[in-house]
């Protein structure tokens, strides 16, 4: 071990700040990326318009889905400079590459290749010497060293295989997209993420505009990042403040509203908890989340009745996290629980109040991390009171803020503080 020798992984700069946090700080050169995400979330849209900022570098796209013309009109629909794309054969040296074309925004060299034969595709490679590939998608790649059809668990294992021991050999980087199946798993092998050495998520509800693009494994930084997107006319534009657009504060003086101040990755935002409660009229009452976990709101709702002493097991929970993103963040809980009483009772919680607290079995407020950056964010956003555990006073800055904290240690002390 102490023979060899180490340096500082070079790095791509993509030109997208939510892009380059989820990959912990850019696209590293010689490693294998895969993007995974249902079909129509905006996969290559996303890659496309990433590539298009990405003039330093020389570019090779695959794609084994699409046409030239198909790829040339969306590109030219990302861009508000659509009279600068010139479609043409590029040429390496005096030798022109058949069955390629080539997109030139102002400097840039992004060569379009359409095809399924993974021999050929590294045929071009060698010849054009990029560096970065994207291959869209892999499902749709096959390599004549297989038997079976394209798409397989077969075909997609060995093309995998074979990328990896590419970009290890040339120190290329490259970027596969590929889908997921009807429960939210990558489609393929499970050893296609084994392979890989970073794994994105692209996720969404398409009945909104915002998407969310995960770090599930990354071998080159943190996993915990997300990187938020909003969906326009003209493709992706990354949203830098994710604060202002969950919170819609359309909800102030309603009942069954809560704010959290929230934590993924470094990033902290503050985002809505709504819930809706009402009496079970079929008999069996129901339980249904949106962007939380269903199992730990059961939990939630049964510390709620052992603890504090409400009833709710003839009542119908719908709990949704605003904005149609999914939130892991346990300092949550406090504004779910807050939530689920504010539209039992009709009552809304006090304005400019925001929370963040992890409720154990026992009904104790837990302490959360990185207090501070919670703080912090409630405060920039014009908030008045912040409801912490007990055990984060001892964590804070003792910078003075403008900020009322309220330290609680019970889930019934946290109620007293909640409503008007």
């Amino acid at each position: 071990m102490s023979d060899i020798e180490t340096s500082a992984e070079v790095r791509l700069d993509t030109h997208d700040d939510e892009f380059n946090r989820v990959l912990g700080g850019g696209l590293v050169k010689g490693s294998l990326v895969l993007l995974g995400g249902e079909p129509g979330i905006g996969k290559s849209t996303l890659l496309l318009q990433t590539v298009l900022r990405m003039t330093d570098l020389k570019i090779l796209y695959v794609s084994g889905e699409e046409s030239e013309q198909q790829l040339k009109m969306r590109a030219e629909r990302l861009s508000s400079q659509s009279s600068i794309f010139n479609l043409s054969a590029p040429k390496l040296g005096e030798v022109p590459v058949r069955g390629m074309g080539c997109v030139n925004l102002q400097s840039s060299s992004l060569y379009i290749l359409c095809e399924t034969s993974l021999e050929k595709i590294y045929e071009q490679a060698t010849a054009l010497d990029p560096d970065l590939i994207i291959i869209d998608s892999i499902q749709a790649i096959s390599t004549e060293q297989g038997e079976a059809f394209p798409g397989s668990l077969t075909q997609v294992r060995d093309c995998a295989v074979s990328l990896l021991r590419y970009v290890k050999d040339t120190g290329k980087s490259v970027i596969l997209v590929g889908h997921i199946t009807k429960d939210g798993s990558l489609a393929g092998p499970k050893v296609l993420e084994h392979i890989v050495d970073t794994v994105l998520h692209f996720e969404g509800d398409r009945h909104y505009m915002y998407r969310v693009l995960r770090g599930l494994k990354n071998r080159f930084g943190s996993t915990s990042e997300l990187g938020i997107y909003e969906m326009q006319s003209g493709g992706l534009r990354p949203v830098g403040n994710p604060s202002e657009m969950l919170l819609s504060r359309v909800g102030e003086g309603l009942s069954g509203i809560a704010v959290a101040a929230a934590i993924e990755g470094a990033r902290p935002f503050l985002i809505e908890t709504q819930a809706l409660v009402s009496s079970a009229a079929y008999g069996n009452a129901q339980r249904s989340a949106t962007g939380f976990d269903i199992r730990r709101l059961n939990m939630l709702l049964a510390v709620l009745e052992k603890r504090a002493g409400f009833k709710l097991a003839q009542k119908d929970v719908f709990l949704n996290i605003a904005g149609g993103i999914r939130v892991s963040d346990p300092a949550i809980d406090l504004s779910v629980i807050v939530s689920v009483l504010s539209s039992t009772y009709d009552q809304p919680v006090r304005p400019l109040t925001c929370m963040a607290g992890e409720v154990g079995l026992s009904g104790e407020i837990r302490s959360v991390t990185r207090i501070n950056q919670r703080v912090s964010e409630a405060q920039r956003l014009g908030f008045r009171r912040i409801i912490i555990p007990q055990t984060n006073m001892k964590g804070l800055d003792a910078t003075p803020t403008s900020i009322e904290l309220v330290p609680v240690s019970k889930v019934q002390d946290a109620l007293k503080q909640m409503f008007v």
